[in-house]
């Protein structure tokens, strides 16, 4: 009889390291599902001072442990709400069929409060310059989010947490040497 135990492959790493390229090839490539911690930043009612000065606050974990990660060990079919930070609110459902392997992608997917759910870790890491470089060709309020809040936020995670040392890869994508 087939082990039909749901698989949790997480992907954390530097900011432009590749985390959402990766997780989409291997969701084609293993027809598994994806998940994207992005839709789980906080909603502007969640966004306090005490919240924000939280290491790893800055993301709804929370919400994504309960709509995403505790339906995904249990292997039935399910419903989330990604959120929207274009319009800050919360989009449509969706619907989730379950299927054997499940990607989760994005800054803050290993965070501590998941209790460590997963099979696989994966961090990816980026040169400095390259990831300069990559936030260069964004728009001009989001290089100034990114250097002066985002990745500062990201490191202080990163460290607090050891999160590279407790990944089980850590890999540079070729191009990101």
């Amino acid at each position: 009889m087939e082990d039909r135990t749901p698989i949790l492959v997480a992907i954390d790493g530097s900011c432009t390291s590749g985390k959402s390229t990766l997780g989409v090839m291997l969701a084609q490539e293993l027809d598994a599902n994806l998940f994207r911690v992005d839709d789980y930043f906080l909603r502007p009612e969640q966004r306090t001072a005490e919240r924000l000065a939280e290491i790893g606050g800055n993301v709804d974990y929370e919400r994504f442990r309960e709509e995403v990660l505790l339906p995904l060990k249990k292997g039935k079919p399910f419903a989330y709400r990604p959120y929207d930070c274009s319009t800050g609110a919360l989009k449509q459902p969706v619907e989730v069929t379950p299927k054997r392997i499940n990607i989760i992608e994005g800054s803050y997917s290993h965070h501590p409060y998941f209790e460590d759910p997963y099979d696989l870790k994966v961090f990816l890491k980026i040169a400095p310059e390259i990831r300069l470089q990559r936030i260069g060709m964004r728009p001009a309020f989001l290089r100034k989010r990114f250097l002066e809040a985002w990745i500062p936020m990201e490191q202080r995670y990163f460290e607090c947490f050891s999160i590279e040392e407790k990944a089980d890869l850590v890999a540079w994508p070729e191009d990101n040497r």
